[in-house]
This record gives C-alpha cells, sequence and structure tokens, in this order.
C-alpha cells in the first residue's frame, strides 16, 4: 500500500495524540515550570509528528529515515523528561502519556528498521 501523505501513517497520527496529551498533561505541572520542563516537553512532543511529516515530504528514503531518526531522537528526549518529571512532580501522572510515548517509540523502531531493509 503507497502512502500517499504523511497524515496516513499511524505512527504520525499516534504521535499527534501524544502531543496532545503532553499539552494536557503539562498544564498541571506548576507555573514555574513554564520556561523549564512545560516548554522543553512540548517541544520535544511537537518535533515527533513534524519530524515524520517532513521527512515524509522529503520522497527519498534516506532522508524519509534521517528524519525518522530524529523524530525517534526526540522520543528519547521527551522520555527523559517525563521521568524527571515523575521524580520532582509525584502526585502527576503521566501513565498515560508514558503508554503514548512507548507505542510511538516501538511503531519508529518498526518504521525505521522496515525502510532500512528495502
Amino acid at each position: 500500500m503507497y502512502i500517499e501523505s504523511f497524515k496516513q501513517l499511524i505512527v504520525w497520527q499516534k504521535s499527534m495524540n501524544l502531543v496532545q496529551e503532553i499539552y494536557q498533561t503539562t498544564a498541571k505541572l506548576p507555573k514555574e515550570e513554564i520556561y523549564g520542563l512545560i516548554s522543553q516537553m512540548r517541544r520535544a512532543s511537537i518535533s515527533i509528528p513534524s519530524n515524520i511529516a517532513e521527512g515524509k515530504k522529503r520522497k527519498t528514503k534516506n532522508d524519509f529515515l534521517h528524519f525518522l531518526r530524529m523524530a525517534d531522537g526526540s522520543a528519547a528526549e521527551l522520555e527523559t523528561q517525563i521521568l524527571l518529571s515523575k521524580r520532582l512532580y509525584i502526585k502527576i501522572d503521566f501513565s498515560f502519556a508514558e503508554s503514548l510515548l512507548l507505542e510511538v517509540q516501538k511503531m519508529l523502531i518498526t518504521v525505521i528498521k522496515k525502510l532500512e531493509n528495502v
């Protein structure tokens, strides 16, 4: 099946859901984190679907792989920030964000591996 638009990619759709969840969860963090964790986590989450989209639009396999790897790097950055947030703000529930992130990370790795073997 040929994927014409990045919007058809399930990994992009799931990562958009992740961004939404990160926005909702970070809204619960203290206001003094507005220029710290809140900003960092939102930017890292936005970077995931943005890189997937940009890579898909580049049209070459190597470019797409490059941007998928960048998206995976942003996912690792977000994972680190979630782990830190859980340590600092134990009353805030990050479990849904973590599960979405894990799903996106698994999908990114799968897509990357498949493209590397084509």
